[in-house]
């Protein structure tokens, strides 16, 4: 069994910062490429940054340069900082992790449930 378990979102200026954790547990499996996504209200969920196993990052156009994302594969966690934040980054935020069984078989993703994060003009 797979749980993903996130925390940071909130309600900040524009201009401030946030960082988003998730936490990965459970056993059985490996984990690969890691990331965060994000949906605002009428819009398809989007890429925000993904993160290999090899730690090479990916970001979106928009956040290039502000938003940074690490992980920590000795706790399993992945996180997202957030910097020089604008209203236009307010959305729910999704964790997001492929992993392979380690008896082999095809990679698929799991879903953590989302925190929402707000900015304010």
């Amino acid at each position: 069994q797979v749980q993903l378990v996130e925390s940071g979102g909130g309600l900040v200026q524009a201009g401030g910062s946030l960082r988003l954790s998730c936490a990965v547990s459970g056993s059985g499996f490996i984990l690969l490429a890691m990331g965060w996504y994000r949906q605002a209200p009428g819009k398809q969920r989007e890429l925000v940054a993904t993160i290999t196993s090899g730690t090479g990052t990916n970001y979106a156009d928009s956040v290039k340069g502000r938003f940074t994302i690490s992980r920590d594969n000795a706790k399993s966690t992945v996180d997202l900082q957030m910097n020089s934040l604008k209203p236009e980054d307010t959305a729910v935020y999704y964790c997001n992790i492929r992993i392979r069984s380690v008896v082999g078989g095809l990679p698929y993703d799991y879903w953590g449930q989302g925190t929402q994060v707000t900015v304010s003009s």
